[in-house]
């Protein structure tokens, strides 16, 4: 009995190398063009290292390869995601030894192609990423690498011939698990599937053997991102954000002075304080499912321009056959000499940022793209207005901000109010609202009460009278101490006004007179945020029951309120040349009308001219139809 169930079980393992094997080939078929397959070779080969005839990479080559800043600490950690996505679809066999197959895999993942080869193109790969990164140790620490000859006696005896693709085989010892934590989530376990799995499999028919190669130990929610690993991590991809196919990080890990990783810090700190509002030590599936989709859509995509590298090499020469073994140069000379390294062209890209703001800076560019799109953003945005340069008045940003013909972005920040009114100019903006209900918003790690909140708008700006403006793609967001989006609702469209009374999202326009018998308080939306007419002041009011122009928090589920006194605000167009020449037009003919007035001169009878300017409507005959701009 006990040597059938041990064949049966060795019979079990084979099978699931052959389909790992058969899935490696099917991904190299159709998710790459034959020159890439050639260019992955190359760049694999010309960097492998090898033992007992196994090719495979270590943690430093696949670091250097890819340029990861030492400076952040990452390298460990995108080892740790690739050593797991190299086993795909079968989490007992991670982690794999990097081979040739297993990289292959990773780079598909990566760079979302398994869409041409799984029936369920559209899946999610958060799931997957998850996976990679949680450890299942109730002490929270990283995943320790598996000492490499324990590896390789695992693998078959029978190796590929030279140039054949090496197979990734199981790693199974139990010293290099983990000890299971008690359920979380017990009763959310029939979503434990992961749907990029089980699609590999349905494509290869083997759908039994991955419910076969299932552990209890695997259960995703028994599992945590430890938070110093998510750090590590989404400072790295708020590095990377901007990075473009084939160019190197290595430009962009040059910026990485110590007050830029600093600044980066503390961009992290505030989404990873979405994801631990109870400063947990480690992150569950559950938030981090709920978050990324509502608030961090496109935080992994710049994954897929760094690992396209991998597609990429400098080292090939098609019109001739190589003559020596790919592996006769040792690693460590390949390593400072190889061309493979994606190499940057020498050309001036136009830069990522026109110029910083107070606000809006390189970090915080990378946070936006984390749910604005990155295509939208990065060497698009040109700067309209600017309270700092232009002024704080509602009209220097009708000047600067309405001859702009496309969507926009308004950031604004400030420190938190007492909650006792200072002075006669606070005390009139508290009398202008509603007596406050809610307490302020989470301060996270945040101790000097600054917030930074802002709001994309996906039309150009006019004044608003009965109707405000803002479409269904229009989004109020914080970004400091706490990163959150607030997303448009369908219930009230209300989204956007600008009056003589002041900018406000989410808001009701403001009457034009006032009704007898009614408050004369600003009426604040459930999800909302409000300028007042002098930009000195702003409050943010969330509601968590909801019911306004902005969807509520899907993770904060209590009422807040932010009432704070303005430091800086921006305002941001999303665009193109196109539309900064059209605004350069603008302003161009505005200044050249304003200087027509300056250098009008009366003539020699006085008094003819000034009939015929009142006449005209230009100054005097207050009463007169038409009004004065005397």
């Amino acid at each position: 009995m006990g040597q059938q169930h041990s064949e049966e079980q060795g019979a079990r393992n084979v099978s699931t190398e052959q389909l790992s094997h058969e899935l490696a080939l099917r991904f190299a078929r159709k998710c790459f063009t034959p020159l890439e397959i050639t260019h992955f070779k190359d760049v694999f080969r010309s960097l492998a290292d090898e033992q007992d005839g196994i090719h495979y990479w270590k943690e430093e080559t696949l670091c250097r390869f890819l340029v990861i800043p030492d400076a952040l600490g990452p390298g460990p950690l995108v080892y740790q995601m690739a050593t797991y996505l190299g086993a795909f679809p079968f989490p007992s066999l991670a982690p794999s030894i990097l081979t040739i197959e297993a990289m292959l895999k990773v780079v598909v993942i990566m760079t979302e192609r398994y869409g041409r080869v799984l029936k369920n193109g559209k899946a999610d790969r958060n799931k997957l990423l998850f996976r990679s990164l949680a450890v299942f140790d109730r002490r929270m620490s990283s995943i320790h690498e598996k000492p490499l000859q324990e590896a390789l006696d695992a693998l078959r005896e029978e190796q590929p011939e030279p140039g054949e693709t090496a197979i990734t085989s199981p790693i199974q010892s139990k010293t290099s698990r983990f000890s299971i934590d008690q359920p979380a989530n017990d009763e959310e376990e029939d979503e434990d599937d992961d749907e990029l799995a089980l699609a590999a499999l349905d494509s290869l028919d083997a759908i039994e053997v991955f419910k076969l190669d299932q552990r209890a130990d695997t259960k995703i929610h028994h599992a945590q991102i430890p938070v110093d690993n998510f750090r590590r991590l989404l400072m790295l991809l708020l590095v990377i954000a901007p990075l473009d196919a084939q160019e190197s990080l290595s430009g962009h890990a040059q910026r990485l002075t110590a007050a830029r990783i600093e600044s980066l810090r503390r961009v992290a700190d505030s989404i990873l304080w979405s994801f631990t509002p109870e400063q947990n030590p480690g992150i569950f599936y559950q938030s981090f499912n709920t978050i990324i989709p509502a608030s961090l859509p496109y935080m992994f995509d710049g994954l897929n321009p760094l690992f396209e590298h991998f597609l990429f090499s400098k080292n090939i020469d098609l019109s001739k056959r190589r003559r020596q073994s790919p592996f006769s140069t040792p690693l460590s000379s390949s390593i400072k000499a190889s061309p493979t390294v994606p190499q940057v062209p020498d050309t001036q890209l136009e830069p990522l940022l026109p110029r910083e703001g107070e606000i809006l800076d390189l970090n915080v560019l990378s946070q936006l793209a984390f749910f604005l799109k990155g295509s939208n953003l990065f060497r698009r945005l040109r700067p309209l207005y600017m309270g700092g340069d232009a002024g704080f008045s509602m009209g220097s940003i009708e000047q600067k901000v309405f001859n702009w013909r496309a969507p926009s972005l308004l950031l604004v920040s400030g420190t938190r109010l007492l909650s006792e009114p200072d002075g006669a100019r606070e005390r009139a903006f508290a009398d202008s609202l509603p007596p406050k209900r809610f307490p302020n918003g989470a301060s996270g790690n945040n101790t000097s009460g600054r917030v930074v909140f802002g709001a994309y708008l996906d039309m150009p700006w006019k004044h608003t009278y009965k109707e405000a403006i803002g479409g269904s793609d229009t989004l109020l967001f914080q970004l400091e101490p706490v990163h959150e989006v607030f997303r448009a609702s369908t219930i009230n469209t209300e989204y956007a006004t600008f009056t003589k009374h002041g900018v406000s999202f989410g808001n009701p326009p403001p009457r034009a007179r006032p009704v007898s018998g009614l408050s004369q308080h600003v009426t604040l939306g459930a999800v909302s945020l409000l300028l007042d007419a002098s930009l000195e002041f702003g409050v943010f009011n969330h509601d968590s029951n909801g019911g306004g122009s902005f969807h509520p928090s899907q993770t904060r589920k209590n009422d807040w309120q932010d009432r704070f006194e303005i430091e800086s605000l921006e305002v941001w167009g999303c665009g193109g040349d196109e539309e900064a020449e059209k605004q350069r037009a603008a302003w161009a003919f505005e200044d050249r009308e304003a200087a027509a007035r300056k250098t009008l001169r009366m003539g020699k009878d006085v008094e003819s001219d000034r009939a015929l300017l009142e006449m005209a409507g230009l100054i005097g005959n207050h009463n007169a139809s038409g009004g004065s701009m005397g």
